[in-house]
């Protein structure tokens, strides 16, 4: 009876063992359906379109205007923000906590044997009969010592050093792509002055022809003549087109700065940019104390000397990375039998704690803190050499922004009463051409005021532009707007 009734307590147990094992066997699995769920059932944000609209250049551009669309569609500048993003992301990284890593495993009992007899035998003890073992462990993926011994602090701080270096390399590439744009738009607003005044000195010649061939056929005139008129008539028409040509291809050019993808329209421009002023932050100023200017703001200067400190913190970092990275972890383990063809005392429950950690035997990062070294005093020369670029920026600036001040000048002549180069040479040619109706001075003579004139006239427009050009590129050298 009794060994009825204990065997029946045997087949109930002998029921109960199977949803045992099931649940052991959920408890395995669902740390990994945990996962495959993050990993998979995530669903990606649909990244927006961040290429702008191609721009729409207005029917009169105004350089302020030019400067606005370029600073906001300028595909460099949108670059070096994404390259600026790129970095604040490893920033996130640097400072990132690591993740805690679950690990199970499962196993079977090899030996295990499923007679009635065996079953019996076993459940007498009041185990669960189930060849299954389960572990499941988990490790802190060296985290707290990561935070504990400064690493993760440090690894912050050489991003954050990196970030505020591309952060200034984006100002810098606004500095330098700025000074494009402006310099395009002087080109521009020259060449559209040299064109129409290409075109006015085409139509005058168009007029003066008409002029000498009603005089020829009166015999007024030789035929030779009639066709050195016609000579200047034509050099004026291959002046126009080649005029028309340059300035085509300067809209092109700074449609191309300020993002233009489609046709180039014919767009104006605000002519009086060219307009000759000096401005006042210029009046007064030297070299010395626009090279002290430049030392306070230029971006590229303290772009590199965030690039020092990373490379200082980078050399701390990799110091502070030759202690061992140490993982705690605890494990759990239950189920099981032991023995040979029979079947032996249930495995106990297990809790382990444990410590992990390499042994810096044979590598102590030697090859990395050789390299955070050589970045430092790469970038440390990087720096002197910039320094010398900068010094040279505002040299060769200030000497260009005076000699083209003072072309400029001569030219309107402000210091005399009666005008300047250009006005001499406009001058010369109005009274020869009134001396040459009244017989006074030879067709050579008349011809070569004209084409004194037009040279000079077209020369103007260059140094205006030279000027300006100095101005813009003194602006750059010093990092500051002087107009």
């Amino acid at each position: 009876m009794n060994h009825r009734t204990e065997l029946g307590v045997s087949e109930d147990r002998a029921h109960v063992a199977p949803r045992r094992a099931r649940v052991a066997r959920s408890l395995f699995w669902a740390p990994l359906l945990v996962l495959l769920a993050c990993l998979f059932g995530a669903r990606a944000a649909k990244a927006g379109d961040i290429v702008p609209p191609a721009t729409e250049i207005p029917q009169t551009l105004t350089l302020e205007d030019a400067l606005r669309i370029f600073r906001a569609r300028g595909l460099p500048l949108l670059i070096a923000d994404a390259n600026s993003r790129l970095v604040e992301g490893a920033v996130m990284s640097a400072g990132a906590v690591p993740n805690p890593v679950i690990s199970t495993s499962v196993g079977n009992a090899l030996t295990y044997n499923n007679s009635q007899l065996s079953q019996s035998t076993c459940l007498q003890g009041g185990a669960a009969c189930s060849p299954w073992i389960f572990n499941v462990g988990i490790s802190d993926s060296a985290g707290l010592e990561d935070s504990l011994s400064g690493k993760r602090d440090l690894r912050q701080k050489v991003a954050r050093n990196a970030l505020a270096a591309a952060k200034l390399s984006r100002v810098d590439a606004e500095r330098t792509l700025a000074l494009q744009v402006k310099v395009a738009y002087a080109q521009v607003a020259q060449a559209v002055l040299a064109y129409k005044f290409s075109r006015d000195v085409s139509t005058s010649n168009i007029t003066t022809l008409k002029k000498f061939q009603d005089r020829y056929r009166t015999g007024a005139i030789n035929e030779g003549d009639l066709e050195r008129i016609e000579t200047q008539k034509f050099e004026s028409d291959q002046a126009l087109t080649l005029a028309g040509q340059a300035l085509r291809q300067a809209r092109v050019g700074l449609a191309f700065l300020i993002g233009v993808r489609g046709e180039v329209p014919d767009f104006d421009v605000d002519t009086k940019v060219l307009d000759f002023t000096v401005p006042l932050p210029l009046k007064d100023a030297s070299e010395l104390s626009l090279l002290k200017t430049a030392f306070e703001h230029r971006p590229d200067l303290q772009a590199l000397g965030y690039q020092m400190r990373q490379a200082e913190s980078q050399i701390e970092l990799t110091r502070r990375q030759k202690f061992p990275d140490v993982t705690l972890g605890l494990n759990y383990a239950w189920g099981g039998f032991g023995g040979y063809a029979t079947n032996g005392p249930t495995g106990p429950q297990t809790l382990t704690f444990g410590v992990s950690l390499p042994l810096p035997i044979f590598y102590q990062l030697q090859g990395e803190q050789r390299q955070a070294e050589a970045t430092y005093d790469a970038n440390s020369l990087q720096h002197a050499q910039q320094t010398a670029q900068v010094v040279n920026d505002v040299a060769t600036g200030i000497a260009a922004y005076l000699s083209s001040r003072e072309l400029v000048e001569r030219m309107e002549g402000p210091r005399r009463p009666t005008g300047g180069l250009l006005q001499d040479a406009k001058g010369a040619w109005e009274v020869t051409a009134l001396q040459y109706e009244k017989g006074a001075a030879s067709l050579t003579d008349y011809l070569d005021a004209l084409r004194t004139y037009v040279a000079t006239k077209v020369e103007y427009f260059g140094d205006l532009t030279n000027y300006w050009t100095a101005v813009f590129q003194l602006e750059a050298a010093v990092a500051v707007d002087l107009r």
